[in-house]
C-alpha cells in the first residue's frame, strides 16, 4: 500500500459530494482541473445524481444523438441513442432508409410480463413439494398481489405461478416462478416485492426454506420479434442479398462470429436504453441468455433470401424496458427521450428498440459483407484522433483526408498534421 493512502474510508457515504470528491482528489493526485470537470454536471442536478446511486464524486458525459429515417409499423419516429462508438447512430439511420418499404419495419412485443424466481431448499420430496405449490397457485397469487393493489388497478399484478425442480450442484432446488404483469414499468421493484411477499407462504406449503426471491433477467415472456423485407434493388442486387445470408449463416454456425454478431445488434439497442435510461445490463443479460437457450450461443436475429431475391431479416429477443419508475422517471435527459420518440406504452418502446437492433444488425452484415466496416470506422477514427489532436472547424477534415488517403491512422501522425496545416494557415494570414 502506498505510504499515507488508504481506500479504507469509514462513513464515506455521508460525506457531502463536495467532500468525497476532495478525498479522492487528494488520494489520486487529481489537479484543480481535473477535479473540475468530475463537478461539470451539464444536464443533470448533482443532487438527483446523489440521490440515484452511492458515493457520487461528478458526472461523466456521453453524446446524445437521434437516428433518423425510421418507420416501424407504419410510424414514424425519431430515435434518440446516447453512444461513444463512431458510425453506429449513422449507420442505423442509412439502414433504416431502405427499410422504409411496405410500411416499414413490423415490431411485436408480447406482453410486459415478467418472472420473480422463489428457491426453496431443504426439500427430501421437491416434485411432491412443486405438486403442492400448483395446487394453492390461486392462495399465492392473491397474496402476492397484495403488495402492489395500484398495479392490480391498473390491470396488472401477478397472473400465474409456475413450478420446477432444477438439479443443482448441491442437490435438488424446488425454484417457483411467479409471474407478473408489470405493465408500463420494466417490473424489478414489483417484482421483487411480490416474490418477498410470497415467501413465507410458500415455505408454509412446502415445508421448505426459501433462500433467493427475486427477479429473473432472462425475460422470456417479455418478447420483441422485429422483421422487415429489404428490396434487393435497394441494396445492390441479389448478390449483395447472397452476401449477407452467408455472414449471417457464420454466426448461425459459429458462437464465436454470433457474439459479434449480437454485439451489432446491441448497439443500437443499447443505445436507446441509454438515452431513455432504462436497465441496460438486465437487457444485455437476457439477450445473451436467451442466445443460449437451445444449448449453444446462437446469433438472435436470422437472414434469408425470399422467393424473389429480396433480403428478409427478423429478430426475436427479451425486451425487458419501461416508460415508468426508476432512472426514466428521475433523469429529466431520460424524460426529454421519450417525448422525442413519442412512445406511449412500455410495449411500443420495445417493439422500437427491437426495430432498432434488426436495422443495426443489417447495417453491420451489409458492411462487412460488401465494403468491410473498418473503412467507415477508420474514417471516423480519424476524425477522433484529429480533435483530439487540438483540430477544429475545417483543419478537422483537412487532416482526416490526408491521414486516410495516405493510409496513417494514429496520434503521433494527427499532431503531427495539426502543427504543420496550422503554421501554414499562419502563414497564410500573414
Amino acid at each position: 500500500m502506498s505510504e499515507g493512502k488508504t481506500s479504507r474510508i469509514p462513513e464515506f457515504y455521508k460525506k457531502s459530494l463536495e467532500e468525497r470528491l476532495r478525498i479522492v482528489a487528494e488520494f489520486a493526485g487529481l489537479t484543480e482541473e481535473e477535479a473540475k470537470l468530475l463537478r461539470n454536471f451539464g444536464n443533470l442536478d448533482p443532487k438527483i445524481a446523489d440521490s440515484m446511486i452511492e458515493n457520487v464524486i461528478g458526472a461523466m458525459s456521453y453524446p446524445f444523438a437521434v437516428a433518423v429515417n425510421f418507420l416501424i409499423n407504419g410510424k414514424d419516429y425519431i430515435v434518440p441513442m446516447v453512444i461513444e462508438e463512431a458510425s453506429v447512430v449513422a449507420a442505423a439511420s442509412n439502414a433504416a432508409r431502405v427499410m422504409r418499404r411496405d410500411g416499414g419495419i413490423k415490431s411485436i412485443a408480447t406482453g410486459p410480463v415478467m418472472i420473480g424466481q422463489i428457491q426453496v431448499i431443504g426439500l427430501k420430496d421437491p416434485w411432491y413439494k412443486r405438486m403442492l405449490v400448483l395446487e394453492h397457485k390461486d392462495e399465492i397469487i392473491q397474496r402476492a398481489n397484495e403488495a402492489d393493489p395500484v398495479l392490480v388497478k391498473l390491470g396488472g399484478g401477478a397472473k400465474d405461478v409456475e413450478a420446477r425442480v432444477v438439479e443443482g450442484p448441491t442437490g435438488p432446488m424446488l425454484i417457483v416462478h411467479l409471474i407478473v404483469d408489470v405493465r408500463d414499468a420494466m417490473g424489478a421493484n414489483a417484482v421483487n416485492t411480490m416474490a418477498e411477499r410470497v415467501a413465507p407462504l410458500i415455505e408454509r406449503i412446502t415445508g421448505g426454506r426459501v433462500l433467493l426471491r427475486i427477479i429473473s433477467n432472462l425475460a422470456d415472456k417479455r418478447l420483441v420479434r422485429s422483421y422487415v423485407k429489404v428490396y434487393k434493388d435497394d441494396i445492390g442486387g441479389e448478390e449483395v442479398v447472397d452476401a449477407i445470408v452467408n455472414a449471417w449463416a457464420f454466426a448461425a454456425a459459429d458462437p464465436y462470429r454470433a457474439a459479434t454478431h449480437n454485439k451489432g445488434i446491441m448497439n443500437g439497442v443499447i443505445a436507446v436504453a441509454l438515452a431513455t435510461a432504462q436497465d441496460h445490463r438486465a437487457i444485455e443479460a437476457g439477450a445473451h441468455a436467451y442466445a443460449a437457450r437451445n444449448g449453444r450461443y446462437e446469433p438472435l436475429s436470422r437472414w434469408e433470401k425470399d422467393a424473389d431475391g429480396n433480403l428478409v431479416g427478423s429478430l426475436e429477443m427479451p425486451m425487458a424496458v419501461g416508460i415508468i419508475g426508476g432512472a426514466t422517471k428521475v433523469h429529466p435527459v431520460a424524460r426529454i427521450a421519450l417525448k422525442i420518440l413519442g412512445v406511449k406504452t412500455a410495449i411500443e418502446l420495445a417493439e422500437v428498440m427491437g426495430a432498432v437492433g434488426l436495422a443495426q444488425n443489417f447495417a453491420a452484415l451489409r458492411a462487412l459483407a460488401t465494403e468491410g466496416i473498418q473503412r467507415g470506422h477508420m474514417r471516423l477514427h480519424a476524425r477522433n484522433l484529429a480533435i483530439m489532436a487540438g483540430a477544429t472547424g475545417d483543419l478537422i477534415d483537412k487532416v482526416v483526408e490526408i491521414m486516410v488517403s495516405e493510409g496513417k491512422i494514429n496520434f503521433a501522425y494527427a499532431q503531427e498534421l495539426v502543427a504543420k496545416l496550422s503554421k501554414e494557415g499562419e502563414a497564410d494570414k500573414k
